[in-house]
């Protein structure tokens, strides 16, 4: 569901262009994914933005979802009929190789899922990083519990090996980890005011939203939602919404930490025991202010009707 928020927010954005969207396993497979991503660019009028299908399972283990959280149809079970259109022919690492390549620099690439597709078209294109303008991770957790084991941050949880790529391959790359969307919490009145908006993306976002709702109520004992996805879209679209600090980030890929990130925070250096390589730094939301870009992405919904023009990229 908070990814369909994201792509609403930026359908709203008269300075975003949403170039394409590659769909990947996580919440729902992949599919199911792709066929819910059809059906929410439809809701803005955003009927032309091609849908690719991506990678169906993580590069080495095996597929997990998380219908539990998002419903069976990975949209509440509120879904609906399917799209009249169709996804693309092409693999969503291939659109992505396609359109880096046919626009070098000027793509910012906004990924809200496991890293499966990225890491393949890393591995059809090893210039991918340059012709990246710059990509926004919502992933990782470093001083806060992971929410697939008490670790791992669930996108990078379910394909570690795929982050672990992308994560040392040398993107210009800002990490939203969920030390700081826990923070983007949508409370009941919040939500009361997108549910009495009359606006067609407000209307899907809140009709979807009753499953997701119910979880995050019931864990934190009042009723709200986490939008983690909203965040690392608005701070795509505003990166001054966020400070940062530069490190390396390495993936844990065995044992009972698996899927979790981590970076060397020790106040000395020692020539054993930190990130093994000399990879290159990201940067890592350190501090966000949650208030003012929860409020636009409240205004964006409540404000945005369905095909609206859309001008930073999402493929």
């Amino acid at each position: 569901m908070d990814d369909t928020w994201a792509i609403l927010f930026l359908a709203a954005q008269p300075d975003v262009e949403i170039v394409a969207v590659g769909a990947a396993h996580g919440n729902v497979p992949t599919a199911v994914a792709a066929a819910n991503a059809l059906r929410v660019l439809d809701v803005v009028g955003l009927d032309q933005v091609p849908v690719a299908v991506g990678h169906p399972v993580p590069l080495q283990q095996p597929l997990r979802t998380a219908e539990f959280v998002h419903g069976a149809d990975g949209l509440g079970g509120r879904a609906g009929p399917p799209s009249p259109r169709r996804v693309s022919a092409e693999s969503a690492a291939e659109q992505l190789v396609r359109l880096a390549r046919q626009r070098p620099g000027e793509l910012t690439l906004l990924a809200l899922a496991p890293l499966t597709n990225i890491a393949l078209a890393l591995r059809m294109e090893p210039n991918l990083p340059r012709l990246l303008r710059r990509v926004v991770f919502m992933g990782g957790a470093f001083h806060v519990p992971g929410n697939v084991t008490a670790w791992a941050e669930a996108n990078s949880a379910h394909d570690p090996e795929a982050a672990e790529e992308v994560l040392r391959a040398g993107f210009d790359l800002i990490m939203v980890p969920l030390d700081m969307t826990e923070h983007a919490w949508a409370d009941a009145s919040w939500l009361k005011r997108i549910a009495d908006a009359t606006a067609p993306a407000a209307r899907f976002a809140s009709s979807v939203l009753e499953t997701y709702v119910a979880l995050y109520s019931d864990a934190h004992g009042t009723v709200g939602c986490v939008l983690h996805d909203p965040l690392a879209a608005a701070i795509m679209v505003d990166e001054s919404l966020a400070t940062y600090k530069e490190r390396q980030v390495m993936v844990e890929l065995a044992g009972h930490a698996r899927g979790a990130t981590l970076i060397d925070e020790r106040k000395f250096r020692v020539d054993h025991g930190g990130i093994p390589d000399q990879r290159t730094t990201v940067r890592i939301a350190a501090t966000v202010d949650a208030a003012t870009a929860m409020d636009r992405v409240h205004r964006a919904l409540i404000t945005s009707e369905a095909g609206q023009s859309s001008k930073a990229h999402m493929p």
